[in-house]
């Protein structure tokens, strides 16, 4: 139905000389009411899935914060010990998960979307990193 739809009204512009039109900016691409819904819906019990992922795990092993403060104390602690482990390589695999989680309801395109830089984890992540670079000068 989309498809002849669509190329009737790229006929009539092509007769009136309207050769102006992009294709793909019509629209004729947006999903009508009831596949929204559906999507909708789906999306909906997707966030409701993920909300619960790390309900049982205790903020120890599920907070980036609280994580990172653990590397933190380590390196603070034990510093040899923690480059022989070499953290920095294995900290993006441990914190992907927890950070992509966080991000299933992220949509820049809608209007009022929070910047990556305003969400917390990001701001743990630039704070560890900071003091990385501070004991690193000392």
């Amino acid at each position: 139905f989309h498809s002849k739809h669509r190329t009737c009204r790229q006929q009539v512009r092509v007769s009136l000389g309207k050769v102006d039109h992009h294709e793909g900016m019509s629209s004729d691409d947006e999903l009508p009411p009831t596949e929204m819904t559906e999507f909708q819906k789906s999306k909906d019990d997707i966030l409701e899935d993920s909300r619960k992922i790390f309900e049982d795990v205790r903020a120890d092993f599920s907070d980036i914060g609280q994580i990172l403060l653990k590397f933190q104390e380590w390196k603070e602690k034990c510093p040899d010990s923690y480059c022989d482990a070499y953290i920095s390589l294995c900290l993006p695999k441990l914190l992907n998960p927890l950070i992509r989680a966080q991000l299933i309801s992220w949509n820049p395109l809608e209007q009022n979307f929070m910047e990556l830089e305003e969400m917390p984890w990001f701001r743990a992540v630039e704070e560890f990193s900071d003091a990385k670079n501070l004991s690193e000068s000392k």
